[in-house]
């Protein structure tokens, strides 16, 4: 598993947004794709990608059937695959490939990025939590969260746990202990944005 995440279909997927719908035919979420490759946000990881050297050939982002519950997941050397099977919505899929496009700059843009360590990947998920707009306060309160100070905070901590959960080199402990000693830098860390979105 070192460098990359395992497989989306039957295994655990160490780099994965939660999902929230009943899902679209593999059509139908390759033109969201499409979409969501004209959005801003979109476009600006994409360019930032590319002017740092990675390597975005032209199947990068695919949707894929997922057997895992996920919305998508990132993997060296595969790329982005979104589970049209598990989203409904544009914005599921522009919120999806956001996420994705943060941990695919950290893998390309960091020096010896180890996805089998917890510190590694807790980094990435907090910047990919904290940057990609998946704590806004709005879908916070769509999953039900109604904390009203710290919401972004605590969503960020508790979605690293979650997809640190799925990490077969991170026990639960050593999840948190990870989480927590790099959480300061990795949150402070907007490379590529100025500020975060």
């Amino acid at each position: 598993m070192e460098g990359e995440a395992a497989d989306l279909k039957g295994k655990t997927s160490s780099f994965s947004s939660e999902i929230s719908g009943g899902g679209v035919t593999v059509e139908q979420c390759q033109k969201m794709i499409q979409k969501s490759l004209r959005t801003p946000m979109v476009k600006f990881l994409m360019e930032h990608l590319e002017k740092s050297g990675c390597n975005i050939p032209g199947n990068f982002i695919k949707a894929e059937n997922c057997d895992l519950t996920v919305t998508g997941g990132y993997s060296r050397g595969r790329g982005i695959v979104i589970c049209n099977n598990h989203i409904d919505m544009q914005d599921e899929v522009d919120q999806a490939v956001i996420h994705e496009l943060i941990h695919a700059y950290d893998d390309c843009t960091v020096k010896n990025l180890n996805w089998a360590n917890c510190a590694h990947h807790a980094c990435s998920e907090i910047r990919a939590g904290h940057l990609s707009g998946d704590c806004h306060f709005k879908r916070e309160l769509l999953r039900g969260y109604m904390k009203m100070r710290g919401h972004e905070q605590d969503c960020v901590k508790r979605r690293v746990m979650k997809s640190l959960a799925s990490n077969p080199f991170c026990s639960e402990t050593a999840a948190k202990d990870a989480m927590e000693a790099v959480w300061d830098t990795c949150y402070n860390d907007m490379r590529p944005f100025e500020r975060a979105p």
